[in-house]
């Protein structure tokens, strides 16, 4: 049996997963590897453990209670290896986490970096985007959150904050009078990131607050998106502050209305509260924490 451990694991990723193309995906491996796997392992115990169909998977009896004992099986695994990680400075294992794009070139991303430096024996697998990813759903283990939280369910610890600036391309704002108020860019050209409200709150060094929405062409889903079309010259845009600080330091960017501020970005860390890695997990956000302190 000790030669089926494997694929009994990736049987149970497969009933998990719903299909053999995300079990797949989840672990590393071609789809026809793990199908192949299933297969030995029906033929190894002589039952067939899914029914296949062109749409979907669905568990056999004697499949529902093979899973029901694997994932006893790998829960009590996991369990061990996280008291290892607790009682050693040198964790092993591997964490899957979803974080958003725009952090790609960031501290936090250094801060990952750092970690694998200090923690050779784990492997992390980064998923950047800026959709929002479900993560147990997804098969994530922790996700990086900006912005306020909703998942009240979860475990969360708040990392750092992200200041966020009002820039546009040079060249475009070269070409206006300066802007003293908020109110006098509502004719301005705006790149719309469509995870954000159209209107945008400022606040004066005095505390006024004003709001500006203007009028927009183009609207984008991605930070990065919103970097590249305000360095061609599309409009003001607001971005995070190591995307602004970028284009200004290029020349391709302006920062407008320094003495307005826009509310910071909040970053959390986000994992469900009976993680399958949680030692390894409390001391990757642990150190990410620290990190961004320092």
């Amino acid at each position: 049996m000790i030669d089926y451990l494997k694929h009994m694991a990736v049987f149970s990723r497969v009933a998990d997963k719903g299909s053999f193309r995300a079990a797949a995906q989840d672990i590393g491996v071609a789809p026809s590897r793990v199908s192949q796997m299933v297969t030995d392992l029906e033929n190894h115990i002589g039952a067939t453990l899914l029914y296949r169909t062109t749409r979907k998977l669905a568990l056999t009896h004697e499949g529902r209670a093979l899973h029901s004992r694997v994932t006893e099986m790998l829960r009590s695994a996991e369990a061990g290896l996280n008291e290892i990680n607790a009682a050693t400075q040198d964790p092993v294992g591997a964490l899957r986490i979803s974080l958003p794009a725009f952090l790609a070139v960031s501290d936090v991303s250094s801060a990952m970096a750092a970690f694998i430096k200090r923690y050779p024996n784990v492997a992390l697998s980064l998923f950047y985007s800026d959709r929002r990813m479900e993560i147990i759903e997804n098969g994530f283990d922790l996700a990086i959150r900006a912005g306020s939280l909703s998942d009240s369910a979860m475990m969360s610890r708040k990392l750092d904050v992200v200041p966020r600036a009002l820039v546009a391309g040079a060249a475009y704002a070269g070409a206006r009078s300066v802007p003293a108020r908020p109110a006098d860019l509502e004719d301005w050209d705006w790149i719309r990131y469509r995870q954000r409200s159209d209107t945008i709150e400022m606040t004066s060094d005095k505390g006024k607050i004003e709001s500006v929405t203007g009028r927009s062409q183009i609207e984008v889903d991605n930070a990065g998106a919103l970097y590249h079309f305000a360095t061609q010259d599309l409009g003001a845009s607001v971005l995070p502050e190591n995307l602004a600080a970028r284009g200004v330091a290029n020349g391709t960017l302006v920062r407008l209305l320094p003495d307005w501020r826009l509310e910071d970005i909040e970053l959390h860390a986000v994992w469900p509260d009976s993680s399958r890695r949680e030692n390894l997990t409390l001391i990757f956000v642990r150190f990410l924490a620290e990190a961004l302190r320092r």
